[in-house]
């Protein structure tokens, strides 16, 4: 494992690096960019500056997409890059020409070579004042004594008054380079997103917010897609369950009505089964109402309610809540969806001995992971019943991981934002 004073250092020679190459590009981007710009306006009275623009704009879009792919380094992840907008299929070449006029995005990277060179000259000045100050300071032994011996020389010590001399001219210059270099890394991460700031605002800020509403828009469509299968099973269930025994109560019932006049005992053992059968019916009634919003959830929580799950399920579970908070409706209910779903799935398809289940949280989410010991072979492929639950985790932003090999065992991990 990478120690910290490691970590340090790499991400001030990061910063550092991300700093000093930023200038030169923002010197060469401003230099080619702004009179482009310039001359593109001046002459597009006369049609000529409408490819001067476009030239000018697509050289900006190079210049971006190089600071597009040295952002990461600074912000720690990958970016989203921008979607461009195409000429028409099929049209002409002064169609396809002056395409970068039309989208908006090349003209955000246009302000951005332009803009970022104030800044770019800020961060570079600092960076090299401040390595500048602390290996000066730092090193001042080795050259001071040179610089001591003139004569009339009067170093910055004695102008504040605090002595003269090699050994009080060494101590405070080493004070301040160690002062410096002590906030050497603070300084330069600042000034290295202090850059990247401004390049992620006006390089990808676009698409990060497009990227987003499509998240959004196929999360709305997953939990759509999720409320539509489980109505239809809830549907089939009633209909294959609850409603054939109803039938069926009616005819015995029917029947126990004509046989009270003929044969009373035959018609007290038809009531016999009617009421059996009606018992049965409410059972599985009840068994199909915890799995759509079980009072237990929204009186008493999630540990209560999962710790009746487990109690229900045929499968032994053992059961690790660490969490006893109250979350969001949206949130406790889709956790107890995931749980009541996997522990169907479990009970009816993994053959397992033994099933875990357990609840934490850490930071803004909530980690729901339930194993256990059977046969495994599940996955979220279509038309399987865990692709429902990863729809539903979809559309509140959550994630489904299943790690089910073979022959097991298998593990699914549910992720739900509570923040």
């Amino acid at each position: 494992m990478t120690s910290p004073f490691k970590r340090l250092f790499k991400r001030l020679g990061t910063d550092t690096q991300y700093t000093l190459l930023g200038f030169p590009l923002a010197v060469l981007s401003f230099c080619l960019l702004l009179p482009g710009l310039a001359a593109g306006i001046g002459t597009t009275v006369v049609w000529v500056g409408l490819p001067v623009l476009a030239l000018t704009l697509m050289v900006a879009r190079g210049m971006a997409n190089i600071e597009r792919s040295r952002l990461p380094a600074i912000i720690g992840r990958p970016v989203t890059l921008p979607r461009r907008k195409r000429a028409p299929a099929g049209a002409r070449w002064p169609r396809r020409a002056i395409q970068p006029l039309l989208d908006g995005q090349s003209w955000l990277d246009l302000l951005h070579g332009i803009v970022a060179f104030p800044v770019a000259i800020v961060t570079f000045v600092v960076t090299v004042a401040w390595w500048a100050a602390a290996l000066a300071g730092l090193t001042y032994p080795l050259y001071g004594w040179i610089t001591s011996s003139i004569p009339g020389n009067m170093q910055l010590p004695e102008l504040l008054g605090l002595g003269s001399g090699y050994i009080v001219d060494s101590l405070f210059h080493v004070g301040l380079g160690a002062f410096f270099g002590l906030t050497l890394p603070f300084v330069m991460r600042g000034a290295a997103m202090l850059q990247a700031g401004l390049g992620r605002a006006l390089l990808v800020g676009v698409a990060e917010l497009r990227e987003r509403i499509d998240d959004l828009t196929e999360g709305r469509a997953a939990a759509v897609s999720a409320e539509a299968v489980a109505l239809r099973r809830l549907e089939r269930d009633i209909h294959d369950g609850p409603q054939q025994r109803l039938v069926y109560l009616a005819m015995e019932l029917s029947r126990a009505q004509r046989q009270m006049r003929k044969d009373p005992e035959a018609a007290q053992a038809t009531l016999a089964e009617a009421i059996t059968a009606t018992r049965e019916t409410l059972d599985e009634l009840r068994a199909l109402s915890r799995g759509i919003a079980p009072p237990i959830l929204s009186d008493r929580g999630l540990a209560p309610a999962l710790a009746a799950l487990a109690g229900r399920c045929t499968v032994p579970v053992d059961l690790d809540v660490q969490t006893a908070e109250r979350y969001t409706a949206v949130v406790e209910n889709t956790v107890y969806y995931v749980a009541a779903e996997t522990l169907t799935n479990i009970a009816k398809h993994s053959r397992a001995q033994l099933c875990t289940l357990l609840l934490t949280r850490l930071g803004d989410t909530l980690v729901l992971s339930i194993g256990d010991d059977g046969v495994g072979g599940a996955h979220v492929a279509k038309g399987h019943g865990l692709a429902g639950l990863a729809d539903r985790l979809r559309a509140v932003d959550g994630e489904l991981v299943v790690q089910s090999p073979a022959g097991g065992p298998t593990l699914i991990v549910a992720e739900v934002p509570c923040g």
